[in-house]
Formats: structure tokens, C-alpha cells, sequence
């Protein structure tokens, strides 16, 4: 299976699994709540509230910055987005998948630019220290900070 194809999946497991997990929890279907749901289905990437708010007035679908906070502390609360603290006091927010899978990021402590990655041995070494340590690792985000190519050759 393709890395495409898999994110894809993953992308609609998660948004199947938001919804269902919300009713079950009690929550009516909600205007909001769907709209940030689905954008944050089709993101690869952690994004803020002023960016979510931003993307959602972009495509037309007017939601209160006040709702989205609302939406995404409840969905954070529930587990299925997890908040991050990327640094420069701004708080980021990326869904959880159903089947665990996650990347980490990358920050440039210059522009500000985040990129994501994946690293199976990383994976493999926290894993080992959790073992070592006798601590069940629940969850986990690995930050690193430093200067992106363009950053540097600037």
C-alpha cells in the first residue's frame, strides 16, 4: 500500500471515528464541530486556531473563533487531536489517529516553518527507553529546533 493511499485512509478512519467517538459521547451533530472535524481531516500537519479559523472563512464555512477554541479543547479532551506546544507561545493542534499513527516535527527557530517527519528507528529508541525505564508511554511528540536550508544559506 502506498504512503498516499495510506494517508487517506487514515485520513477518512479518523474523521469516521471523530464523528462516531462524539456521538457516542453525546454530542449532536454540530455546525461547527463538523467543519473543524473535516478540515482537520484533510491536514497533514499541526495548525493553529487562527489558522483553522482562517482556512474555514477561506472556504466559506463562517465559524466563530470562540467555537473553534470550544471545538478544540472538546476534541482535545476526548483525545482525538492533541495539542502541541511547538514553541513561541503558540499552541498548535493535529488530529490522533485511531491506529497510532504520528509523525514529529521539525521548527525553524528563524522563519517559524514546521516540518514533519517520520523516523522508525526514533520510534524503535522510545520504545526502548520505555522498556528500560519500567514507564508506559502513553503518547509522545518529539520537537526539534534548529534553522531550515533556506534559514542557514541565508
Amino acid at each position: 500500500m502506498s504512503h498516499t493511499h495510506a494517508r487517506r485512509r487514515s485520513t477518512t478512519d479518523w474523521r469516521e471515528h471523530t464523528l462516531r467517538t462524539l456521538a457516542e459521547a453525546g454530542y449532536r451533530k454540530g455546525g461547527a464541530r463538523n467543519a473543524v472535524v473535516d478540515l482537520l481531516a484533510r491536514q497533514e500537519c499541526a495548525l493553529t486556531a487562527q489558522e483553522i479559523d482562517e482556512r474555514l472563512r477561506a472556504a466559506g464555512r463562517a465559524v466563530g473563533r470562540a467555537s473553534v477554541y470550544r471545538v478544540l479543547e472538546l476534541l482535545c479532551e476526548l483525545r482525538l487531536v492533541q495539542r502541541l506546544e511547538i514553541g513561541q507561545g503558540i499552541a498548535r493542534y493535529e488530529r490522533v489517529e485511531p491506529d497510532g499513527d504520528h509523525h514529529h516535527h521539525l521548527v525553524c527557530d528563524s522563519c517559524g516553518t514546521i516540518e514533519p517527519f517520520e523516523d522508525p528507528t526514533l520510534e524503535q529508541a522510545i520504545a526502548q527507553v520505555s522498556q528500560r525505564l519500567a514507564f508506559a508511554v502513553d503518547e509522545h511528540d518529539v520537537v526539534l529546533h534548529g534553522a531550515c536550508s533556506d534559514c542557514r544559506s541565508a
